[in-house]
């Protein structure tokens, strides 16, 4: 029976029956993109949510799933043909969908081994999304950037962290500027994860057994692109009302909660790839939060295939990559041997070994009983393979660390580097990448961390590039004067505060970020030295200059958030207030904002406590320079022609003698090369030189500092050579 000869209820019938089935099909489709985090670095994804409803996308903090729970199927159908959104729906799906099924990727070429035993890799925090509020800092983003490039180049690898479902403080200032910390409840509903399942599909449990008792874990799975994001959550039944809390926080808690977290993130996470079937060929740890995972893999090895202690230490350490991150020496864990044998106590029985043998794992000096006992160390001593995370970084970690080899000279302490990046298509603006897709050659986006792609930036108009930045820096000051005005509100200020924030900062004025953790190190302040020469600066009639600041204090740290206020109350100063905002709460979404948008990026951390740095790696994406202390990352990118340098990278003997000296170099790198490239203008109004350094920063830094080139350093000289993938290597010979 034809359509025509159907009766008219008949026809409604199945007019209706279609278009229910092309609605549910339709809803499902945007659910399955929002449940794959690959949709957070592929602008055409974000902006398809973002069209759905712009008003609730960024109230939700731009998150997919809570946003599509507040449509139904036929209401979703309705505002995707009102926004003719049905082809960007399946172009995006079937883009995922190819995506995850391609096996033509760098690594298939380049890593082999690890297809079948892959990376795991283990991290305290994931800097993902604003949506997923698991991270708290630069190490977070570091990790999200690593899994992120990953996947893009097809490296097996399993990421394995802890679930906090208040995640880090959010922070409001005061009318004083005093910086006060509120943790929200995640709803779980909301967040593309489901409960991680074991081969016979039941969900996963981990049990770690500790002096005081049983502590258990359940284990969650993201997909991140390519890449299985595991998180480990102690909210479990059965678990101490106190334990059911341990993983709420993210940096949170006494010294008795953080050996804890690390018990479940190292030793419950290694249980966890068990339970899931996992059998890695390389176990990376980011950082010493995780290093008691390598004595759960030596404890495997002695219990299950009956190797001797040391040989299994031997096995273990050899699969074993260990990054460190921290110049400082205050700034690594360490724990007093009573912790150690209340949490560690059965796992170091289950192996056989001694209380003071586990406790020389974890000191310099292993029969000093006076020495606490240190996650860095431990994982130095459990891995064969180990680096810091810049050039001038591993100089200071070889230097830190000697004493664990005193038999070697400090140039052959087994510490390498390789120098962090930054995730190009989570940090690039959609302005620029449009640019660069017009003038870089067709599938650039693929080769982002090779050095010729970048080269084309040379052959961009200069006006065109100049006016791509335009845009983003208003953009920035949109969402700057929004946010501000908000605060204002929430702070009961008067209205005509509210309206001055509305109508802060100006397009045309040369515009300075700085955002970043409030350490004191980090010396926000440094520009608050003289405050008279501060005035002649920002106020200058002729060439004017204004400062963006953001950023979090830790909770416990006074000295910062001091610095934090300090900052903050320039507002009410008649001279800076107009000139200088503090921006509340800085998370990815401002650090997005603020590194797309600004002309230049501060830091002036005190050399040499920068490990690396990767904010100002985002910067050169989008144009903008940097001027910094020669420090971290910069110490090896500067070069005269690509941005500016605070310094000549000396360090004084004296801490206050430096501070002094930096703060000067910085007012005279300001007032004599900063300000004056910015504002000197041709007949068309443009800054041509600045635009000349900006194609100088892109063309010889974007390739060096991606993340791409980063993971490509780690499976080629950490990953396969860990995974016994290398077909010839003579050097130890």
């Amino acid at each position: 029976m034809s359509q025509a000869e159907l009766t008219q209820p008949e026809s409604d019938a199945i007019t209706g029956i279609v278009a229910e089935l092309s609605a549910e099909k339709l809803y499902d489709k945007c659910m399955e993109l929002a449940n794959n985090l690959w949709w957070t670095w592929q602008p055409d994804v974000f902006n398809l949510f973002r069209d759905l409803d712009p008003i609730r996308w960024r109230q939700l903090d731009h998150n997919p799933i809570a946003l599509l729970k507040e449509f139904t199927p036929e209401r979703l159908e309705l505002r995707a043909a009102e926004m003719v959104l049905y082809s960007r729906i399946n172009h995006a799906y079937r883009r995922l969908k190819e995506y995850l099924s391609t096996t033509e990727t760098w690594s298939a070429t380049h890593a082999g081994v690890l297809g079948s035993r892959p990376v795991a890799y283990f991290s305290a925090e994931f800097g993902i999304h604003e949506s997923l509020p698991i991270y708290s800092g630069g190490l977070g983003v570091l990790s999200g950037d690593h899994v992120k490039s990953a996947s893009g180049l097809g490296v097996p690898l399993i990421a394995m962290g802890l679930f906090y479902d208040q995640g880090y403080f959010k922070q409001h200032l005061d009318v004083d500027g005093y910086q006060h910390e509120e943790y929200m409840d995640t709803k779980v509903e909301n967040l593309p994860m489901k409960p991680a399942l074991s081969p016979d599909g039941t969900p996963i449990t981990v049990s770690l057994e500790t002096r005081s008792g049983t502590l258990q874990a359940k284990v969650w799975k993201m997909n991140v692109g390519r890449v299985k994001l595991f998180l480990l959550d102690c909210d479990v039944e059965g678990n101490k009302p106190e334990d059911r809390e341990l993983t709420s926080r993210l940096y949170g808690g006494d010294e008795r909660t953080r050996i804890r977290q690390e018990l479940v993130l190292g030793v419950g996470g290694m249980r966890a790839l068990k339970a899931l079937g996992i059998t890695p060929g390389v176990y990376h740890l980011n950082e010493g939060h995780s290093a008691f995972a390598p004595l759960e893999g030596m404890r495997e090895r002695i219990q299950e295939d009956g190797m001797a202690y040391d040989d299994a230490l031997r096995e273990v350490a050899r699969q074993t990559v260990f990054t460190t991150h921290t110049p400082v020496p205050a700034g690594h864990d360490r724990f007093d041997a009573g912790l150690i044998e209340e949490h560690l106590g059965p796992l170091r029985d289950a192996m056989g070994i001694s209380h003071d043998q586990l406790m020389g794992l974890g000191r310099v000096e292993p029969q000093n009983p006076n020495e606490t006992f240190c996650m860095t160390v431990l994982g130095l001593k459990l891995s064969r393979r180990a680096n810091a995370v810049s050039q001038l970084h591993g100089h200071v970690s070889r230097r830190m660390w000697a004493h664990l080899w005193p038999w070697r000279v400090e140039e052959e302490i087994p510490i390498g580097h390789i120098t962090n990046g930054v995730h190009v298509p989570s940090w690039v603006a959609w302005q620029m990448l449009q640019l660069y897709d017009r003038h870089f050659p067709s599938g650039w986006y693929t080769r982002m961390g090779e050095a010729d792609v970048w080269q084309y930036i040379h052959n961009v108009d200069p006006g065109e590039l100049w006016e791509t930045h335009a845009t983003l820096k208003n953009l920035l000051l949109q969402f700057v004067r929004r946010r501000v005005s908000r605060q204002c509100r929430r702070r009961g200020e008067s209205d005509d505060a509210v309206e001055r924030a509305r109508t802060l900062l100006d397009p045309n004025i040369l515009t300075i970020g700085f955002a970043r953790r409030f350490a004191t190190y980090k010396r926000a302040d440094l520009f608050l030295e003289d405050l008279d020469r501060l005035d002649d600066i920002v106020n200058s009639t002729t060439r004017p200059v204004q400062f963006i600041f953001s950023g979090k204090a830790h909770p416990k740290d006074e000295p910062g958030k001091a610095k934090i206020r300090d900052i903050f109350n320039l507002r009410n100063d008649e001279r800076f207030r107009h000139r200088i905002v503090f921006v509340e709460d800085y998370d990815i979404n401002v650090a997005r904002h603020l590194i797309q948008g600004v002309d230049v990026w501060l830091n002036n951390p005190r050399r040499p406590l920068e490990a690396s740095g990767t904010s100002g790696q985002k910067v050169v994406l989008n144009g903008g320079l940097n001027c910094s202390i020669l420090d971290g990352w910069w110490a090896e990118a500067h070069d005269g022609a690509n941005g500016f340098a605070i310094g000549n990278g000396r360090v004084h003997s004296s801490v206050e003698r430096q501070d002094e000296r930096d703060g000067a170099h910085l007012y005279e790198v300001l007032e004599n090369q900063v300000i004056p490239l910015f504002y000197d203008r041709d007949v068309d109004g443009l800054p041509r030189g600045w635009i000349k350094q900006m194609m100088n920063s892109i063309g010889t830094l974007a390739w060096r500092f991606s993340a791409h080139r980063m993971v490509m350093d780690y499976t080629r000289y950490a990953y396969v050579p860990a995974a016994g993938g290398l077909s010839c290597d003579m050097n130890q010979f």
